[in-house]
């Protein structure tokens, strides 16, 4: 199983953007939990971050036929981003959607959330936990039926 993890803007910023919402953990130590977590289930992770829209969408489009999930914290875009959601249903690969932080606890226009009309599941405010509930989750799902 082939899991890919993609990160929006301002994750790369983890440890120093708002600490007290974020934690003081790095984009880099986020990875290393991630990937502690695949080895001890077995799969593959691939991890993408990046603050430009185009090029989350681009990732997502590459991942058609060579994934088999998408675990997403989308950023800022989960709560603008029509463009994203299109994407994940052009590929149509089981997604979770991820937050650090409590997003339902924010301000209101957090609570809005694109991607979270696709996704299957979301975690919100387990920290880098979220990310590895997401892993379990795409690894015990049950395939639908054919």
């Amino acid at each position: 199983m082939h899991i890919l993890v993609i990160n929006g803007p301002n994750l790369n910023m983890l440890g120093i953007r708002e600490p007290h919402i974020y934690g003081s953990g790095t984009y880099a130590a986020l990875c290393e939990h991630i990937q502690k977590k695949a080895d001890a289930l077995g799969v593959s992770v691939e991890f993408f971050q990046s603050n430009h829209e185009g090029d989350l969408i681009d990732k997502i489009q590459e991942t058609y036929g060579k994934a088999d999930g998408i675990i997403i914290n989308p950023g800022g875009y989960t709560h603008t981003s029509i463009a994203l959601l299109d994407a994940l249903k052009a590929v149509g690969l089981p997604t979770v959607e991820v937050h650090i932080s409590d997003v339902d606890a924010r301000e209101p226009f957090r609570q809005i959330s694109y991607v979270g009309l696709y996704a299957e599941q979301r975690y919100a405010g387990f920290g880098f936990e979220g990310y590895c509930m997401a892993l379990d989750y795409l690894v015990n799902r049950e395939q639908p039926a054919e």
